[in-house]
């Protein structure tokens, strides 16, 4: 199974010199590629100069989010995406247990580790948190917080479930499934596109899990 970390970056260079080196320290067996969406800052050249193993692709435009990664990922060759923000932290074999999962849940489509704070680490992070779920009016929600209040992490979500969507954050997702589905909707510039992305996987009758033995720090805001 290959794993490809993508990651989408608009004139990121301050993020990516603070948070690329624990992705590649920490992402051995996996390709990193940093997608570009026409950075006006010194990323590409940063990338460039400081690690050449990892891959470029320079979008032409700044499409967003998902234009962003629907460009980007025809040029990506692996068995997996790992979509993954710029301003994230991974930890110490992070991908073992999401690589575990997908070869024992064959119907896994797409899967999310659990995302903590990277200011506070012992407190779940509200972009997905220990993984999303939808009420009954069609509002998304995460185990983990409730509104603005974040839960501390004392294990009480390191488990493996079924879950209604994964975060943008850190999305783990089979490239056979992202083209089955056509990708992002890019009626969504950015924000509730994974919840979009992960409906119409269910529909089509894939799993979505949450993983919570991998974890990763997200800065967010």
């Amino acid at each position: 199974m290959k794993i490809a970390v993508v990651i989408l970056n608009w004139n990121g260079e301050v993020l990516l010199e603070r948070y690329l080196p624990s992705v590649i320290s920490y992402s051995q067996g996996a390709d990193v590629y940093v997608a570009d969406n026409a950075s006006t800052d010194g990323s590409v050249a940063f990338i460039t100069e400081n690690y050449p193993t990892v891959k470029i692709i320079q979008n032409a435009v700044n499409g967003g989010f998902t234009k962003g990664y629907n460009d980007a990922l025809v040029h990506v060759d692996a068995d997996i995406f790992c979509l993954l923000n710029s301003d994230v932290e991974v930890s110490p074999n992070w991908l073992i247990p999401i690589k575990e999962t997908f070869n024992n849940v064959p119907d896994a489509a797409i899967i999310q580790p659990k995302i903590l704070d990277l200011l506070k680490k012992d407190h779940f992070e509200y972009a997905g948190a220990a993984g999303g779920f939808i009420d009954q009016l069609g509002y998304p929600f995460c185990r983990g917080r409730l509104f603005q209040t974040l839960e501390k992490d004392n294990g009480q979500y390191n488990d493996v479930r079924e879950i209604f969507w994964a975060t943008g954050a850190c999305m783990f997702i089979k490239k056979s499934v992202f083209h089955e589905l056509n990708g992002f909707d890019e009626d969504y510039f950015a924000h509730q596109e994974e919840v979009d992305l992960c409906w119409r996987a269910k529909n089509h009758g894939y799993k979505i899990l949450y993983v919570g033995t991998s974890h990763i720090f997200h800065l967010g805001g």
